[in-house]
């Protein structure tokens, strides 16, 4: 697979299959996605790779906590601002539409809505799962290398013959992540991130992409 088809196949797969991930193939991509580039290359992600039995028992906790009604731990970074402005409202709005769309739920359907995104937390059925985090003195341009290293781990996979789904759902449960993989004080989790096989029978389409001319501007002497 060339670098070209692995990020145009990459999407962020809703359903995947119980099919295990080799330990070697998850070593060989993270081993290479270490490659990634960081300011100064202080490499400030941290990663914690859950499988098996801790995956099992994450994943029930965080279920036994959507069933009581148990609410989100507090937010320790801001996801999305309170107000999102043209047009970046308008596409995670598009987005919204298209996501539960293909689930039939309707927009006024909010009981339907929640037990669609509780799927978050059971990894769509992935029978893997990173977390990432990230010491909580850096900045933002060390998020932006965690970004960069993330991406860089999505595209190895799909040269595997994997996919994944990028998560910051979890950062809504980062105290029961917390309990499973002990991390040290210091750092934060920015996002999980569910990795498997696809389950193709669940279908799931891609996400639309603005037009070039929306997104870049060509200053150029040609």
């Amino acid at each position: 697979m060339d670098v070209y088809e692995a990020v145009t196949s990459r999407r962020a797969v809703r359903g995947f299959t119980d099919q295990p991930v080799p330990r070697e193939v998850l070593e060989r991509v993270l081993s290479a996605a270490a490659w990634a580039p960081s300011g100064s290359n202080i490499q400030p992600w941290n990663i914690y790779v859950v499988t098996g039995g801790p995956l099992a028992e994450l994943k029930k906790r965080a279920g036994e906590r959507l069933d009581a009604g148990d609410p989100w731990d507090e937010a320790e970074y801001e996801q999305y601002p309170p107000e999102l402005k043209s047009p970046y409202g308008e596409r995670r709005s598009a987005f919204g539409e298209q996501r539960y769309g293909e689930l039939g739920v309707a927009r006024e359907d909010l009981e339907a809505r929640q037990r669609a995104a509780s799927a978050n937390w059971q990894c769509f059925g992935a029978p893997a799962a990173l977390f990432c985090y990230i010491d909580r003195g850096l900045g933002p341009a060390q998020w932006s290398d965690a970004g960069m290293y993330l991406q860089t781990v999505m595209l190895l996979l799909r040269a595997e013959g994997l996919h994944s789904c990028p998560q910051m759902a979890w950062a809504k449960f980062h105290k029961s992540v917390a309990e499973v993989v002990s991390p040290p004080d210091e750092l934060m989790l920015f996002c999980g991130m569910s990795i498997g096989y696809e389950d193709v029978t669940q279908g799931g389409g891609r996400t639309g992409r603005a037009p070039l001319d929306e997104t870049v501007r060509f200053i150029d002497g040609y």
